[in-house]
């Protein structure tokens, strides 16, 4: 069977650029910056021996070369194939690639190094928009601000709260400070 791995950074972005071919498509809107994707998961879940994982490139699975390097190891370990459109490359159980291997650790550590570079910029800019006195910060979802306020009327504790949406602790109590009078009622 033929999975695809859809993958762009924001809900906002669009995946038109990677329309891959497959008898299921698993799409996901957040960062690559580490595999806690829920798509991603549900594909690791899905796959069985035998299918193909196919990605338009290897930026779309992972930004981090370890973690690039821990997903190809967990599909291949369980017989499944991974495939990127844009690299022409494929990863099997069954065969080695010395050449395959050596594109993925070049081209893997070249996006990890861009997402990093990016970041670096963010930072930069955050900074000087902060000394402007300009600098906001970024506003919370609105579904990020409903998980929230469900989570903590159920009980749930703050901190809990906070790792389960991998959000800090400081956005928690902002999101609940913010709807005191909602949490009331």
């Amino acid at each position: 069977m033929k999975l695809a791995y859809i993958r762009v950074s924001t809900t906002e972005q669009n995946t038109d650029r990677q329309i891959i071919e497959a008898d299921k498509t698993f799409i996901d809107k957040v960062s690559g910056a580490n595999t806690n994707r829920p798509e991603l998961i549900k594909l690791k879940e899905h796959a069985r021996a035998g299918d193909i994982v196919i990605c338009h490139d290897i930026s779309r699975l992972a930004r981090n070369l370890k973690d690039l390097k821990d997903l190809i190891e967990f599909f291949i370990g369980r017989g499944i194939s991974v495939q990127f459109m844009k690299e022409n490359m494929i990863f099997t159980a069954d065969k080695q690639n010395p050449m395959n291997e050596l594109m993925l650790n070049m081209l893997g550590a070249v996006y990890q190094f861009e997402r990093d570079i990016m970041k670096q910029r963010q930072a930069e800019g955050i900074a000087q928009a902060k000394a402007k006195g300009v600098y906001k910060g970024r506003s919370t979802s609105m579904r990020l601000k409903a998980a929230i306020i469900d989570s903590y009327k159920s009980g749930v504790p703050q901190r809990k709260i906070a790792s389960n949406n991998e959000i800090s602790l400081s956005t928690v109590q902002r999101v609940i400070k913010a709807h005191k009078k909602e949490l009331l009622a």
